[in-house]
């Protein structure tokens, strides 16, 4: 497998922004080591583009006749080596070369078949995922779509957009259809890309948010209203452990706005040991928001609706922690690629010691950051994306900043999800 060739640029005239991009994939490809004959494309753009998306997909299509797959969406921002571009015009292009007998564009109206195997004999092992935020029972969509693949993993994101949360999908058996779209550009629904087994693929999670105080189980509950933690009142707890009254409306409000919570449902839970105070949250966690108060009963109420058995810890949004986790799935994955690692490892590695894997490096990666990570969260502009480049090295990326992020079989929020395509060294 060769590097794949990646090119980004922002210019408040779309058609400027894609020539740049395709002199750039142009350029690469003719060099050694880059694939020259790509088919399959990743496609992110700015929602700033969202209206002419139609128009983009089809002039790059054009003019990249060899490519006759392409998946991508929108986003407020995306995501490419060492920069983003956040609120601004922009778009990227990743030129995946895999084989054609190894991946499947599919959308929401031309999905996986039960299984996730065709009559052609491909088997989906994983997928990226891209799916409309006001799609009807989202969760148990991504769930479905998991369970369409061997491994039982996706990663991928929601669409973020101010606009059009449009979505590309369309490959060489034809245009995807749908809902009227018959260009490969449509809304709604989930759309994206299913690997087969030889594609190797190492995916990881970080977290953007740091528990204030140790995790509790939900002991009582009414929809969203968490009433009772470890039996004692919830909203109780949670002033306790902001220092907060409210007796003191204004300044328990700007304290409670900065507040969310980490849940962690029966069914993901790693092991039973809590989460301790200052400490990381693991892939397991969901982070939500608190979405209001009833002091007459002392509950809380969240964006979920979690079972009686959930556990739950107060968190906040925390730059420090999200970068030192950041660096630490960058050290996992590097871990995974050095020759002393005792197996590939990936989604679904076999605890059992293995001999040492041959060395493997980084032909590719997908960034889905959370659109409240981007900007200055990480400190300055591209901060995140440099932090990726400094422990990853100047490898092939792209990405964009979601209205949620997916990664196993659940939806994230303030989290990254890195993925990176491996071939042998």
């Amino acid at each position: 497998m060769q590097l794949f060739a990646h090119a980004h640029a922002t210019h408040p005239q779309w058609r400027m922004a894609a020539a740049l991009v395709l002199a750039q994939l142009r350029a690469q490809m003719a060099l050694p080591g880059y694939a020259a004959t790509p088919s399959l494309a990743l496609l992110y753009i700015t929602d700033h583009y969202a209206p002419h998306a139609q128009d983009i997909l089809d002039h790059l299509s054009a003019e990249l006749p060899e490519v006759t797959d392409w998946a991508g969406t929108v986003g407020v921002g995306i995501a490419a080596n060492n920069v983003e571009y956040f609120d601004e015009p922009a778009l990227a292009v990743m030129l995946c070369d895999l084989s054609p007998d190894q991946y499947r564009v599919f959308s929401g109206v031309a999905p996986l078949p039960p299984g996730g195997s065709d009559a052609a004999g491909f088997v989906a092992h994983t997928a990226l995922l891209h799916a409309d935020p006001g799609a009807h029972d989202l969760g148990e969509l991504i769930v479905e779509m998991a369970e369409r693949t061997q491994s039982g993993y996706v990663f991928g994101g929601l669409v973020g957009s101010r606009s059009a949360s449009v979505q590309f999908a369309t490959s060489s058996a034809g245009h995807l259809r749908g809902q009227g779209a018959v260009g490969g550009v449509f809304t709604g629904g989930i759309s994206g890309v299913a690997f087969g087994p030889e594609v190797a693929l190492i995916s990881r999670v970080t977290q953007g948010a740091q528990p204030i105080d140790r995790e509790r189980e939900i002991t009582a509950i009414d929809g969203s209203l968490v009433l009772t933690l470890d039996g004692e009142p919830a909203l109780d707890l949670l002033l306790d452990e902001l220092g907060v009254s409210l007796a003191q409306p204004q300044q328990a409000m700007e304290r409670l706005r900065r507040t969310l919570v980490g849940l962690t449902l029966p069914q993901h839970r790693l092991d039973d040991a809590p989460v301790q105070r200052h400490g990381q949250f693991g892939p397991e966690v969901m982070v939500r928001h608190i979405i209001g108060l009833d002091p007459a009963r002392r509950g809380v109420a969240i964006a979920e609706h979690p079972p009686l058995g959930a556990r739950l810890a107060f968190c906040e949004r925390h730059a420090q922690a999200a970068r030192a986790d950041l660096i630490r799935v960058c050290s996992e994955i590097r871990e995974e690629l050095a020759p002393e690692t005792l197996g590939m490892g990936g989604m679904d590695a076999d605890p059992v010691e293995q001999d040492p894997a041959p060395p493997r490096r980084i032909t590719g990666a997908v960034y889905v950051s959370c659109s409240g990570r981007g900007g200055l969260h990480f400190g300055a502009p591209s901060a995140e994306l440099q932090i990726v480049r400094r422990a990853l090295g100047d490898v092939p990326l792209v990405g964009f900043f979601a209205g949620g992020e997916i990664a196993h079989q659940q939806l994230y929020g303030y989290t990254g999800v890195l993925t990176v395509f491996t071939a042998a060294a």
